[in-house]
């Protein structure tokens, strides 16, 4: 993380980067803001890391190290290393003014009042900045349907797991959303829809507790804040749980009419009633907000999952999947002592399979 100065300057940075006179398109005219590129426009630094996989040992099954990239301007280049600098201190910024943001009213019911989607500005990380790029100046977010997006990145996770793994392994703050984007395409009948693979039910949980906050109890936190409040959550577990512990303790008050606990693990099977993909992403249309999550530590089922996603034989996915999260556990050599066993495949393939789904049109994200 950066210190409070560095912060002061990074922020000065921007705002002068950004200054109305700087500015691309007119602050006051958000009709020409670019939105919703239908072609997924990839930054600068992930495409370096596409088209280097194999230079930089990524494509080893004896858990290559990521991390040296950060340190060594030679594992790169300079020029890529001292991108790589910069990109860290702007992630850090915009993650303090993320914490730092005040949570809004739920934007669908405004825009089912009003119509209005001068709403969606409210999503705005800052009033005075139109454009998520401010924070990050330069060719450093990648373009997709849904807005703006983090690069694809090693050591896929947060970049802090390099210096202190335990204080970042579940640390969420390296993923980019583009809220205000996303807020613009919702109808006022779209539904906001989670599909949890993998669910955890910890909603109670804090920062300290001996159980800690789950990942996706952050995620449906953040999206909250942000506006997105989930109509229909479905939550698929495999381990077993006591119905009465379930719905007595674990659910809050708060998902009693939104949450859905299947305690089934879910199927590879493509038509399969346990595959969330088909049994209910299929159900809801391209108006809805859909978010998709995928974490059972299973590569024999998570892979052919996604592998559906990629390949979309009915050409619906990447029509109505707006974000997807997975945990893809690969050979790493920092993550290795925490995946062990379940490591399969290579950092080239994590890398090409979530390149491969955003250039389909599904924004993909690296899940913590």
């Amino acid at each position: 993380m950066i210190n409070t100065n560095e912060s002061d300057s990074v922020m000065s940075k921007i705002y002068e980067a950004y200054a109305p006179s700087a500015l691309e398109y007119a602050i006051d005219n958000d009709s020409l803001l670019p939105r919703h590129n239908q072609v997924y426009v990839p930054s600068s630094l992930e495409q370096y890391f596409i088209e280097n996989l194999d230079n930089l040992g990524y494509d080893s099954v004896d858990d290559p190290v990521t991390c040296n990239i950060y340190k060594d301007p030679n594992i790169t280049t300079p020029s890529i290393h001292a991108q790589l600098t910069e990109y860290s201190g702007f992630l850090d910024s915009y993650e303090n003014a993320t914490k730092n943001f005040q949570p809004i009213p739920d934007l669908l019911k405004e825009i089912q009042t009003s119509n209005n989607y001068d709403v969606c500005k409210t999503a705005r990380l800052d009033p005075n900045i139109n454009d998520i790029r401010a924070f990050f100046p330069g060719d450093n977010l990648c373009s997709t349907q849904s807005g703006f997006i983090e690069p694809l990145l090693p050591p896929m996770r947060h970049h802090g797991i390099c210096t202190d793994v335990r204080a970042h392994l579940y640390d969420m703050n390296y993923l980019v959303h583009d809220f205000e984007a996303m807020c613009r395409t919702l109808k006022p009948t779209s539904k906001r829809i989670l599909i949890d693979m993998g669910a955890s039910l910890l909603f109670h949980a804090k920062a300290g507790d001996k159980a800690p906050v789950q990942p996706v109890v952050n995620l449906i936190n953040l999206y909250k804040k942000f506006g997105f409040h989930f109509d229909h959550i479905y939550g698929f577990e495999v381990t077993p749980f006591e119905a009465e512990k379930v719905y007595k303790k674990l659910i809050t008050k708060e998902y009693m009419t939104s949450y859905h606990w299947i305690n089934v693990g879910v199927t590879k099977k493509r038509k399969g009633k346990l595959n969330p993909l088909h049994s209910i992403v299929k159900q809801f249309s391209e108006d809805d907000l859909i978010i998709v999550k995928l974490d059972i530590d299973t590569a024999s089922i998570e892979v052919p999952l996604v592998r559906q996603l990629l390949e979309d034989k009915d050409d619906v996915y990447h029509k109505l999947i707006d974000q997807f999260y997975f945990e893809h556990h690969v050979h790493q050599e920092e993550l290795a002592p925490y995946w062990e066993l379940s490591m399969e495949g290579t950092i080239k393939d994590s890398f090409e399979l979530f390149h491969g789904l955003r250039k389909k049109g599904i924004p993909a994200h690296f899940w913590p």
